[in-house]
């Protein structure tokens, strides 16, 4: 799933530096807006059944229990799709009669289809995902959806004529889906069968299944106006900012490529844990994989927040080189965020579904209330400040609640000291960093970034037996094992993984 999330980010970035070069400002904010959008009613559409179906087929373990949950989501999800399809349609159709706004209008047609596409893609993978396979979200939706669309994006860059490159990145988005889509039926078709039989489903669980995943419904909508709408609000105040504001945001979501993958798979985990009652594997499992997690987060923060200008030019041109303070506000949002791990994820393991509810609800009226507090003086800067406390208000506040009735959270020695040793010398040097950097150079010290924290986890001892189950866990991956890593990390971290 690591790696999954990995190339889902990797390939979802290349794919909006591909739009941001080849569209106008102007209409790189339109397509934004639609996803902003899309992301928004496809979270309605989904009624919380992804989350609810993945906790509870990894929690209850009748094969009854798991075939209602299986039919009873689809049975659900599915009309709650076709509605909102045809209601964003319509709505698209609307916007052109009534504002004469043809761009958006042909934006959010093609971006319907993407509700009835993505959202049934969504559930399938969260099914397996119940069932502890993360191959489907790994390579179906985080790998192969965003890796088609830069193909099809390529294709249609190829062929098609300069005026109409901008409907061709719309076909080639729905197209990549309708990929994706057939590939996860002929999957679920193979391997379904495999992990549950043909029988009996337990009548009235479904309903249960509903009811549990209503407040996940309210929560993953809740999500999707915190995550999105002080773009949305920007582009109703000050859409000509919406371009450069959010070629800024998908750097900074950059930070959340570790956290993303582990809250993933660690919400069916946690679940499995609490199953046997392993209360002590679970923390140990939470702060260790959060601890891992700023290998990203860490390098990446501290070479944007920095040397933001060098690191906009790097990625989108000299364009793209101003303003700056945008970038420097939505990154400290982001790490701040990722520092505190999966505590939402953890939230919905417990079933604590009601304070994932309320935290949603705080995360959400933040953003909004500082969008529309900000933005009509401050613009991009006042959405990217509601954007930074609505990202960091969520998983504080699940920490906290968590860390008091569960004692979880990733606070440990061997998460701080390596965390505090690498942040702050590094910090001091690239505060005096020449303002004219090499472009170069960006990449060359986050990856020095990134080692040094490997290095300093190991000469500080900061191990502990999640790490060395971490590793047996990349060995397994791998097929073999890595005699060189193990004899280093005795080498250096001494005592501590005496047991590796």
């Amino acid at each position: 799933m690591v790696l999954g999330t990995l190339a889902s980010i990797g390939f979802t970035f290349l794919s909006r530096v591909i739009l941001v070069r080849k569209l106008t400002i102007a209409s790189w904010g339109t397509f934004s807006l639609g996803l902003s959008i899309v992301g928004l009613l496809s979270a309605v559409a989904t009624l919380g059944l992804p989350q609810a179906v993945a906790r509870n087929l990894a929690f209850v373990s009748a094969p009854s229990d798991r075939r209602a949950i299986v039919r009873g989501s689809f049975r659900y999800l599915l009309p709650a799709t076709a509605g909102l399809t045809v209601g964003l349609y319509l709505f698209a159709l609307f916007v052109n009669y009534a504002y004469h706004d043809t761009q958006l209008s042909i934006t959010l047609q093609y971006f319907s289809l993407v509700i009835a596409l993505g959202v049934p893609a969504t559930l399938i993978a969260s099914i397996f995902q119940g069932y502890e396979d993360a191959l489907p979200n790994a390579l179906f939706l985080s790998t192969l959806n965003p890796a088609l669309f830069i193909v099809f994006l390529l294709l249609t860059e190829s062929f098609l004529p300069l005026g109409q490159q901008f409907v061709g990145a719309l076909a080639a988005y729905v197209i990549a889906d309708v990929a994706v889509l057939v590939l996860l039926l002929v999957y679920y078709q193979r391997r379904m069968p495999r992990l549950l039989a043909a029988g009996p489903a337990t009548v009235g669980y479904d309903r249960r299944l509903l009811a549990f995943a209503l407040p996940l419904l309210v929560v993953g909508a809740l999500t999707s106006v915190s995550g999105s709408g002080d773009t949305l609000i920007l582009g109703f105040i000050h859409r000509p900012e919406v371009g450069f504001y959010t070629a800024t945001l998908s750097l900074a979501r950059l930070l959340g490529i570790g956290l993303s993958s582990l809250g993933f798979i660690f919400l069916p985990v946690a679940a499995r844990y609490l199953r046997n009652r392993d209360y002590s594997s679970l923390k140990l499992t939470y702060a260790t994989a959060t601890k891992w997690t700023l290998v990203v987060a860490l390098p990446l923060f501290l070479v944007f927040f920095f040397l933001p200008s060098r690191s906009l030019t790097f990625v989108y041109g000299a364009a793209y080189a101003t303003p700056v303070l945008p970038l420097r506000i939505v990154v400290v949002g982001a790490f701040a965020a990722s520092l505190l791990g999966p505590a939402a994820a953890a939230q919905i393991a417990y079933g604590r579904t009601q304070l994932v509810l309320l935290n949603t609800v705080a995360a959400a009226l933040s953003d909004v209330v500082l969008s529309f507090v900000l933005i009509p003086a401050h613009g991009s800067v006042g959405a990217a400040v509601a954007w930074s406390v609505s990202t960091f208000v969520y998983p504080f506040l699940s920490t906290v609640e968590m860390a008091f009735l569960e004692d979880l959270h990733p606070f440990k020695r061997h998460y701080l000291l390596p965390l505090v040793v690498t942040a702050a010398p590094v910090s001091l040097l690239l505060a005096f960093a020449p303002a004219q950097t090499p472009l170069w150079q960006l990449p060359v010290i986050a990856i020095a970034v990134a080692l040094l924290f490997v290095f300093v986890v190991l000469v500080t001892h900061s191990v502990d037996r999640g790490d060395r189950l971490l590793l047996e866990a990349v060995e397994r991956f791998l097929g073999r094992r890595l005699p060189v890593v193990r004899r280093l990390s005795r080498w250096l971290a001494g005592p501590a993984v005496t047991s590796m």
